[in-house]
């Protein structure tokens, strides 16, 4: 009776434990980048063009700004929606923006901003300013940190 237990504990635990150590075939190598992956940065400032959001955004571990383009057919809906713009109600979290790469490629982004336009982290691109060649054939999203 004492070897059918112990028998029984054996098989539940190699069909319990062999999940953990399984590999799916032409796996993960070392150094790559796989599945989702997730960034959170707060903003400085969003300007609002015909052509796209431009979004500035502070470096980590540095006191420079960078400036990121985002183009306006991100923002169509549809299965090309690569960007979504989420308002909110006054608090500290925002300007965020959240970027989400997939496999070590850009996937989307979310940009958290503040409902009232006339908020000092809201800025405006005067109409004179071209831009055209900062939102021409943007295909992703290149942080700079």
């Amino acid at each position: 009776m004492k070897k059918l237990i112990v028998a029984a504990v054996v098989l539940v635990l190699f069909f319990v434990g062999s999940p953990v150590f399984a590999q799916e075939e032409g796996g993960e190598q070392e150094g790559t980048a796989s599945g989702p992956a997730i960034i959170n940065i707060p903003l400085d400032r969003v300007w609002p063009h015909h052509l796209g959001f431009i979004v500035q955004y502070r470096r980590p571990g540095n006191r420079r700004f960078a400036r990121a383009y985002l183009p306006m057919e991100w923002f169509a809906s549809g299965e090309d929606n690569r960007a979504e713009v989420i308002t909110l109600p006054p608090g500290s979290s925002w300007p965020s923006m959240t970027v989400f790469f997939m496999d070590g490629e850009f996937s989307h982004v979310r940009l958290y901003l503040h409902r009232m336009l006339g908020h000092s982290t809201w800025g405006f691109v005067p109409q004179h300013h071209d831009l055209r060649r900062n939102f021409e054939n943007v295909e992703t999203l290149e942080l700079r940190f």
